[in-house]
C-alpha cells in the first residue's frame, strides 16, 4: 500500500521530488518500517530530496514480486510515464527485493531508470551512480540477499522437520473430525484454535486432538462403509449429503473430499509433513513418499490402524490391477468423453483410479497427459472444474441462506439471478473463485463482480489449489469495489485482505437479528 506524506517534510522547495519503498517481512527490529523510514528521511535530507509518498509492503516476502501491492504500485506509476517523482529511495538492495533470479532485481531498477528515475540505496555503503565499483557492489549485494534467503530457508525445514519429529502440527487446517490445540513449550495445554486462528508466541506450539464425537463417529462410519460394505467414495459422499452431514468448512461431500479422509494418515495419528513443496516460492512440487516427514503416533488416532490399512490396500488395489498402458487407456477414453482432463475430472470418476495413482505412477499429471498426447490449453483445461463449481453453487447458496437463517435473520434469493436479499435491507451475491496455477507455481483467483445486479456485498468464496475444498472467504462491500474483476494471489496487501475470512461466521453475524429491548 502507498501512504501520502507531508509534502516538504524532509526537504525544501525546489528539491527534487522522492518517493520512498519500505518493507518488511520477518527480518529483525533493525528492519522493521519505521527504522527504515528514519533512515530514509536521514538520507533525503543530507542529499535534498523531498519525500512526497511512501509505497509500503507490510509482512512481505522479498522472494518474488507477487503479493507486494507496494511495489507493484510503484511499478506501474514508473510505467504510466506520468509519475510525478523523479528518485525512489530505499533501505537497502535486501528491501527492494531478495529475488533468486538476481537480474529480476536488476530488471525492476532498469524499468525504473529507462523511466528517468534514479533508485537510492539509503543504508548502503556506495552511491549508486552508475560506476564500475558501484555495479560490481549491486551485483555482489543482490547475490548476498538470494543467498540468505536459501540458507534461511534451509534452516527453517530444518527446524519445521524436528517440530513435526517431536509431534507438533506444522500449518494447514486440521480437517473433519480433528481440530487443533494449542500447547506451550512444555506440551501444556492452552485452548483449541478455530478456524483462521494463529498462536501468538513463537514458543507455542500446536497438536491435533480428537473433534467433536459427531464428527468422530462419522469418520470412522465412513471407514466401515468403504472397508466393511464396499461402498466407493462418490456414494458415501452421497449418503453423508443425503443425511445432512457437511464438511468441516460447511459444504457438501465430494468422492475428492471423501477419499482425502480415507487416505490421511492424521487419523491415525500420524503427523505427516513436506508432501508438497513451495521452497522459495518459486514452483510448488508434489514430493514422493520417500521425502515426507513422518512422526508415527503423534496424536491420539480417530480411527484404528489396522482400519486405515484396509482402506490404503483398497484404493492401492485399484491401482495395481492396471499396468502403465491400462491406466494411459482410461485417461484416453475419459479425454474422448470429456474433451478435457484435470485432477478434479479424475477423482470424481469413480471407476477410474484417483488422480494421486495418477501423479505417482508417472510423476504428475501432466507428464501422464504428456504419454496420452494430450496437450491441456489454458482455456480448456478446467472445464470439467467449472463443471464442479456450477454443480456446487446452488448448494452453497443454500447454505448461505442456512446460515443466515440459523443466527435468526431472513434471505430470500432470486430464483433468476440467484442474488440474496438479508432481512429486507442488503442484497448479498455468492461467488465461487476457481484457483488457478500459474506457469511459476503461483496461484492465482478471478473474481468477477456483477456490475449489473449491483449487490451490496459480494460473498467470495476462494477454493484450494485443487479446487475440491474451499480455502478462505472474502466479504467485498460493493462500495468499495471499483472494478468488476478481482485477480488475487495468496498474499493482497492490507486492501484487499482486509475482506478476507477464515470462515462466514462474520457474514452471519452481519445478517443476525436481535430482540428490540436487546438492540436497546
Amino acid at each position: 500500500m502507498d501512504r501520502k506524506e507531508v509534502a516538504g517534510d524532509t526537504g525544501t522547495r525546489g528539491s527534487t521530488r522522492a518517493v520512498a519503498y519500505v518493507r518488511m517481512s520477518t527480518d529483525p527490529q533493525q528492519f522493521s518500517i519505521e527504522n527504515q523510514l528514519a533512515e530514509i528521511r536521514r538520507y533525503a535530507e543530507v542529499r535534498g530530496f523531498e519525500v512526497v509518498r511512501v509505497y509500503e509492503d507490510a509482512g512481505r516476502s522479498g522472494l518474488t514480486l507477487g503479493g507486494r501491492e507496494g511495489l507493484t504500485r510503484l511499478m506501474a506509476d514508473v510505467a504510466s510515464g506520468s509519475a510525478d517523482f523523479q528518485a525512489i529511495l530505499a533501505y537497502d538492495i535486501s528491501r527492494w527485493g531478495r529475488f533468486q533470479d538476481a537480474d529480476e532485481s536488476a530488471h525492476y531498477e532498469f524499468l525504473c531508470s529507462r523511466a528517468g528515475i534514479q533508485v537510492h540505496y539509503c543504508a548502503e555503503q556506495f552511491d549508486n551512480d552508475g560506476t564500475t565499483s558501484s555495479v560490481l557492489l549491486k551485483a555482489v549485494k543482490r547475490v548476498m540477499a538470494r543467498e540468505h534467503s536459501r540458507e534461511l530457508s534451509v534452516k527453517v525445514f530444518a527446524g519445521q522437520c524436528r517440530l513435526v519429529e517431536r509431534g507438533f502440527r506444522q500449518g494447514g487446517m486440521a480437517g473433519f473430525g480433528l481440530r487443533r490445540l494449542l500447547v506451550d513449550e512444555a506440551g501444556v495445554p492452552k485452548g483449541e484454535l478455530v478456524i483462521g486462528q494463529r498462536k501468538s508466541f513463537q514458543t507455542d506450539r500446536v497438536i491435533l486432538v480428537p473433534g467433536p464425537d459427531e464428527e468422530v463417529r462419522t469418520v470412522r462410519r465412513m471407514y466401515r462403509m468403504f472397508v466393511e460394505d464396499g461402498r466407493g467414495e462418490a456414494e458415501i459422499a452421497a449418503t453423508l449429503n443425503h443425511e445432512g452431514v457437511r464438511t468441516d468448512l460447511w459444504h457438501p461431500w465430494t468422492r475428492g473430499t471423501v477419499h482425502q479422509v480415507l487416505t490421511n494418515e492424521k487419523y491415525v495419528g500420524n503427523n505427516v509433513f513436506n508432501r508438497r513443496s513451495f521452497k522459495l516460492k518459486q514452483r510448488r512440487v508434489v514430493n514422493a513418499p520417500g521425502m515426507w516427514v513422518r512422526a508415527r503416533h503423534a496424536f491420539q488416532p480417530l480411527v484404528e490402524e489396522i482400519w486405515f490399512e484396509r482402506a490404503r490396500a483398497i484404493v492401492e488395489a485399484r491401482s495395481r490391477r492396471y499396468d502403465d498402458a491400462q491406466l494411459l487407456d482410461l485417461l484416453r477414453s475419459l479425454l474422448q468423453a470429456q474433451g478435457a482432463l484435470s485432477g478434479v475430472a479424475i477423482d470424481e470418476r469413480g471407476e477410474l483410479p484417483s488422480s494421486s495413482v495418477y501423479r505417482r505412477r508417472f510423476g504428475s499429471l501432466l507428464r501422464a497427459y504428456t504419454l496420452i498426447g494430450y496437450e491441456p490449453e489454458h482455456d480448456y483445461r478446467y472445464v470439467e472444474v467449472n463443471r464442479t463449481l456450477r454443480r456446487m453453487h446452488p448448494e452453497t447458496v443454500a447454505m448461505v441462506m442456512e446460515g443466515i437463517r440459523r443466527v435468526g435473520g431472513s434471505a430470500e434469493r432470486d430464483p433468476v439471478s440467484d442474488l440474496l436479499t438479508v432481512n429486507g435491507e442488503f442484497t448479498a451475491s455468492v461467488v465461487i473463485a476457481r484457483c488457478r496455477e500459474t506457469p511459476a507455481g503461483s496461484l492465482r483467483w478471478r473474481i468477477r463482480l456483477d456490475a449489473v445486479l449491483a449487490p451490496d456485498i459480494t460473498v467470495a468464496i476462494r477454493m484450494d489449489d485443487g479446487n475440491a475444498t474451499v480455502l478462505d472467504h472474502y466479504l467485498l462491500p460493493g462500495v468499495d469495489m471499483t472494478d468488476p474483476r478481482l485477480r488475487l494471489a495468496e498474499r493482497n496487501g492490507l486492501s484487499l485482505d482486509a475482506y478476507r475470512f477464515e470462515t462466514l461466521d462474520t457474514f452471519f453475524a452481519l445478517c443476525a437479528r436481535a430482540p428490540f429491548e436487546d438492540a436497546a
